[in-house]
């Protein structure tokens, strides 16, 4: 066998392995932003769990309010339905786009909830509700931090499969630009929601 053949055989090797490096680093890049949307996840569930027992507080003392309360409740069932399939798949847009509408929702719900509180100074005085507003402060902040750390795995993924020569490889490989988690509430809804009962 001749030189050239080795030469050849050689290349070959060497850009099998270039793309299976490149490859590999595309499903590193795109597990990154899966686990981080996990994070997300975890503190979703939390409060999730945390609402019904806010409701339950609240219930107690505006009963003149049920219709608040049924909002929060169907909110949440709404928001939590959409978590499933989005935590089952970060990177189908389209579930991903019917979470963040459904956590928008629920985050109407509660700060709708928290305002009609603020008229009830026994509710507000109420230990359980204090640590119950306490604690979904807490799980929201943790939530901001894993967005951020989720936004932070999307914009490296989507900046590889975008790049050349990686492009090529996502484009065979079916690596799909995955969503960042954008605000998509009004003006009016970014407001912080104050939840102190103090």
């Amino acid at each position: 066998m001749s030189w050239g053949f080795w030469i050849v055989v050689g290349i070959v090797v060497a850009a099998v392995v270039w793309l299976i490096s490149i490859y590999n680093g595309l499903v590193a890049q795109r597990n990154r932003f899966k686990n981080a949307f996990a994070q997300i996840d975890v503190q979703l569930k939390r409060r999730y769990d945390l609402i019904p027992n806010l409701v339950e507080t609240a219930k107690g003392y505006i009963k003149h309010e049920r219709a608040t309360l049924e909002a929060v409740i169907a909110a949440r069932n709404t928001a939590h339905a959409a978590n499933r399939p989005a935590a089952a798949n970060p990177a189908d847009p389209e579930a991903m786009k019917q979470w963040i509408a459904a956590e928008a929702g629920l985050s109407g719900a509660l700060g709708r909830l928290f305002a009609v509180s603020e008229s009830y100074p026994d509710l507000k005085a109420n230990q359980t509700m204090m640590q119950l507003s306490e604690e979904l402060t807490s799980t929201a902040n943790k939530i901001g931090f894993a967005r951020q750390a989720y936004n932070d795995a999307v914009m490296s993924y989507n900046t590889a499969i975008e790049s050349f020569p990686d492009n090529f490889v996502a484009g065979f490989g079916g690596f799909k630009e995955a969503t960042s988690l954008e605000a998509t509430e009004s003006p009016e809804e970014r407001k912080p929601v104050k939840v102190s009962f103090s």
